[in-house]
């Protein structure tokens, strides 16, 4: 599986120019650009350029010749607002935030092959040549508008130079733009609002004639509904993008204005328009075109060329009547053979928490607080993609990163790494390995097409890299994320049923099929990751000590995908593994409270609060004496937050202070000296189940027991009963009468290792319960099954990001 580089790094690779290459996939991949005057935001990322990117590293896996380029957007009145909000050039604002975008997104491992801007000298030339074609074509013509104009500024206000009331009934809000109202949506032209008022003097400007050029959308109607019944097929338009192209057709096109009263922006070649700029929506789609050609002077190869390449664009809604109608008329108009976009990949809004990501009021979290959170930049990819809004508005929440973190990238992903790693790097002859592993080396496989289990898990692997790929082709990327992912569900399960720390004892031959094969599934997992979490992969990699520019494919050409089906033959025997290490940190409950609190409201609330902190902290050391008279320094007081606890103050004793988890039941079988006792190994998400012994057996019977899911108590101190240690405690309920007793059962669908909680009850649970302070004993009365069956602490339900906690058949009963 090796023919492409991995890159885990950003926009500054220094590989050789490419260029499309004939008999080869060659495709040209762009992301919206992002406005320049402001840092992007969660929700601005998910929407281009982390879907750009995923898409082009799978592309490069593949073996496809692929580019993907993209850059800042720095025109427009977005930019000029800026401007003049910070008291500075719009080069500066533009050279800043340039700056601040490439940093955001070379720490999220964005792979561009160009990340470029549209102040460039390039962008003026191809603006301009297509504006000439346009012209000589006459698909141009000359209109008297008008627009409102500031006597006190002496100019023309552009539409976001302009607030007022919104026009639309309802609605009233009182600092729309001129462009569009914030609150209801609604798009406007800036003399339509009531009681205008120029945003930089805030004085009332007059409505004026002024002279623009208009690109005659509605005579190139025919071009372009031609295009769009062809390549909207062709290509697998996204449902909103066909939705939101076939509004504008219905509505029928309208004359567009492609000029503008402004000095930031790309002039106008034309005697009579030379003191004005093309429109932003004109010439922000251009970039894409001259980005390419501050990569290779031999763009036309890849923009002129629609017979060998195929482009790929990715944005948020918002965006596609610009890319769908307008971007495609401009290049038809010209009359040139331009590469036309194939296939357009539309992303919903993802909102945060309560409300919705909002870059101009500065509500959510952005890309430099990303960073400043300490959480990996895979787990902030992993998390963002999972919850990527495909075809409805999705929703970011602390606490759905944090269940995806712990459930499914610590105990799914990551405890299948480690589990057979730990398990391959131990060695047999050492007191730690108990007799057991391969001291770090590949152990043979022979005989593995003949293993039943490990044939059956072959072809479940085979069947699914085939539908990762057909996901990933049709840039479904959420359904092949969770694809791939469920291969590691594929792994857990495989390992518990093979019992490989069972078989090493009684069958080595079989036990090295199982782990041969597993180390196979740990390279093939990151592989399929890699276009996901670029990062997570290389520390795979490293962990199987496989050298960095190991390349991982998945080419046709050299059967990659057949090969996946015997993920026994992907890494040889005799291969001496690295040092296994965990992959993901848990993130715990008191991290998430921080995090909430700290990205409440927007970033003047934040602002504002930090400098209202600093100065009270100020003001404090003020009146803190250095000295009381006497020649003793006096301390200042300790901060509540610094204070250390008193050592008598005891922690609240409530349910979070349980170590509850989902457990599996890998092998149970009957006490040797106790006939009432089970004695169970449990897998409770860690390197090696745990041994646990419980009073069962005259209520449950053996074979119901065998790889059951169940809530086991991790935290209570070890017990030795009837000469076995008990490392835990298995949750059962049982009726008034205690003549009937049930396991309390977690959903099916809960991770093994996954935490058990209760709404409201956050925090940390204690390493061992202290038996001295009796936490387990007083929160006993509290535990029990309502009518409906469901596990509770004080009629609150025992919770799994699955769902709620239940037995079969007891109500009102208690629970131990």
């Amino acid at each position: 599986m090796g023919d492409l580089p991995i890159d885990s790094g950003g926009s500054d690779r220094k590989s050789p120019v490419k260029l499309p290459i004939a008999g080869k996939r060659n495709i040209l991949i762009t992301s919206a650009l992002p406005y320049v005057n402001n840092v992007p935001h969660l929700g601005n990322i998910i929407g281009c350029v982390l879907s750009a990117d995923v898409f082009a590293r799978y592309c490069r896996l593949r073996g496809y010749n692929v580019i993907y380029v993209c850059g800042t957007d720095e025109y427009g009145t977005a930019t000029e607002t800026k401007a003049l909000e910070e008291n500075c050039t719009p080069k500066q604002i533009c050279d800043k935030y340039h700056a601040i975008h490439k940093q955001v997104y070379d720490w999220f491992n964005i792979s561009f092959d160009e990340f470029g801007r549209t102040s460039t000298p390039q962008q003026t030339e191809v603006c301009q040549a297509i504006f000439k074609k346009l012209m000589e074509n006459h698909w141009l013509s000359e209109n008297t508008m008008q627009q409102l104009y500031c006597d006190t500024c002496q100019r023309f206000l552009a539409d976001r130079l302009v607030e007022g009331i919104c026009p639309t009934p309802g609605c009233n809000y009182d600092s729309a733009r001129g462009d569009q109202c914030e609150k209801c949506g609604k798009l406007l032209n800036p003399t339509e609002l009531q009681d205008p008022r120029c945003k930089v003097c805030r004085n009332t400007p007059r409505i004026r004639d002024t002279n623009h050029l208009f690109l005659e959308l509605p005579l190139l109607t025919d071009k372009l509904v031609e295009y769009i019944n062809s390549m909207s097929v062709a290509g697998s338009w996204s449902q909103n993008a066909i939705q939101a192209t076939n509004a504008w057709l219905k509505e029928g096109l309208k004359q567009r204005c492609i000029t503008r009263d402004l000095k930031w922006g790309v002039p106008v070649p034309h005697e009579r328009f030379k003191d004005k700029v093309f429109y932003v929506w004109f010439d922000a789609p251009i970039g894409y075109v001259s980005i390419t050609s501050c990569y290779t002077s031999e763009w036309e190869k890849w923009w002129k060329n629609p017979e060998n390449v195929e482009l790929y664009q990715f944005m948020g809604k918002d965006n596609v009547p610009f890319h769908t109608v307008m971007f495609p008329s401009t290049l038809l108009g010209t009359g040139e053979n331009w590469t036309l976009m194939k296939t357009i990949s539309v992303t919903e809004y993802l909102n945060y928490e309560a409300g919705k990501f909002s870059k101009s009021k500065g509500i959510g979290v952005f890309g430099n607080d990303a960073k400043d959170t300490n959480i990996p930049v895979e787990v902030w990819r992993y998390y963002l993609l999972t919850n990527r809004p495909e075809v409805s508005d999705t929703l970011f929440t602390w606490a759905d990163l944090q269940a995806k973190l712990n459930s499914e990238l610590l105990a799914n992903l990551g405890n299948f790494i480690n589990r057979v790693l730990s398990f391959i790097a131990k060695d047999p002859e050492s007191e730690s390995g108990r007799g057991s592993g391969y001291n770090y080396i590949i152990p043979e496989a022979s005989g593995a097409e003949e293993h039943l289990l490990t044939k059956t898990l072959g072809d479940k692997v085979g069947s699914y890299v085939e539908q990762y790929v057909e996901a990933m082709e049709k840039v479904k990327l959420k359904q092949g994320l969770k694809t791939a992912m469920s291969i590691s569900g594929e792994g857990n399960a495989y390992l518990q049923e093979s019992q490989f720390w069972k078989l090493y004892k009684e069958d080595q031959p079989a036990c090295s099929i199982v782990m041969k094969t597993s180390v196979g599934l740990v390279y093939l997992l990151a592989c399929l990751l890699e276009p996901f979490m670029p990062s997570f992969s290389v520390e795979v990699l490293n962990q199987l000590n496989l050298p960095a520019e190991t390349r991982f494919s998945l080419s046709d050409k050299n059967g990659d995908i057949e090969r996946a089906k015997r993920p026994w033959e992907i890494l040889p025997a005799g291969h001496t593994i690295g040092t296994p290490m965990p992959l993901f940190k848990e993130l715990k409950d008191e991290e998430v409270d921080f995090f909430k609190q700290k990205f409440a409201g927007s970033q003047a609330d934040r602002r504002d609060k930090t400098e209202a902190e600093a100065t009270k902290i100020a003001e404090q050391l003020k009146r803190t004496k250095v000295s009381d008279g006497k020649g003793k320094k006096e301390r200042p007081a300790k901060s509540a937050m610094e204070a250390k606890p008193k050592a008598s103050a005891e922690v609240e004793i409530s349910i979070s202070r349980l170590d509850i988890r989902v457990g599996l039941i890998t092998k149970v079988e009957k006490h040797p000296d106790a006939d009432s006792l089970y004695k169970e190994e449990i897998d409770v998400g860690e390197a090696e189940p745990r041994t646990v012994i419980s009073g069962l057996v005259n209520h449950i019977p053996i074979e119901e027991m065998q790889n059951r899911k169940v809530c086991v108590l991790c935290n209570l101190k070890p017990a030795t009963m009837r000469g076995i240690k008990s490392h835990a405690m298995v949750l059962a309920a049982s009726s008034s009468d205690h003549t009937k007793v049930e396991l309390v059962d977690p959903p099916e669908a809960a991770a093994v290792g996954e935490r058990v909680t209760v709404a409201g009850f956050d925090g940390k649970p204690d390493d061992v319960l202290n038996p001295k302070k009796k936490v387990w004993e007083t929160l006993c009365p509290d535990l029990h099954t309502d009518k409906d069956l469901v596990a509770c602490y004080k009629n609150l339900p025992f919770t799994t990001s699955a769902g709620v906690c239940k037995v079969s058949s007891i109500s009102n009963g208690s629970i131990r």
